[in-house]
């Protein structure tokens, strides 16, 4: 057994710097995922090769771009501020249901390439969820 088994102040240190890594790598994605919604219209998009956005009605698109945006504050700032913490976890959990929904949307029109940036994504999202939750939980500020 290595010291990182035995002493949990030590693991519960690798599980943050794990965490804090994947919550900067996801924030960071959907940050430029977001702005670019946000900042494009629907035939810029598709010449971005999101070719989902030409039959996508305008709100919808800025809907996304707001929601990816914020999930991604939210990965952040409540976790690096320790005000609300919990919200961290939250902002995972709604980036998971965008990438569900994404997925979906990319399965229905036959852009099978994309489903595995949606299902890493996913799955990243789900670590954080969970990590913060079990093994890396942030305390608020008192």
């Amino acid at each position: 057994m290595t010291t990182f088994d035995t002493n949990p102040a030590i693991a519960s240190k690798g599980w943050n710097i794990g965490l804090w890594l994947a919550q900067v790598i996801l924030a960071a994605m959907f940050i430029m995922a977001g702005t670019t919604k946000l900042m494009s219209g629907s035939a810029e998009l598709v010449a971005m090769g999101m070719g989902w956005a030409e039959n996508a009605p305008f709100l919808l698109i800025k809907f996304i771009g707001i929601a990816e945006v914020a999930g991604a504050l939210g990965l952040i700032l409540p976790a690096a501020t320790r005000i609300m913490p919990d919200l961290t976890r939250l902002a995972a959990a709604g980036l998971c249901v965008v990438m569900v929904l994404a997925a979906g949307v990319h399965i229905f029109r036959g852009e099978f390439e994309v489903v595995p940036v949606n299902a890493v994504l996913f799955a990243l999202a789900a670590l954080v969820v969970w990590g913060r939750a079990r093994k890396a939980p942030i305390a608020p500020r008192v």
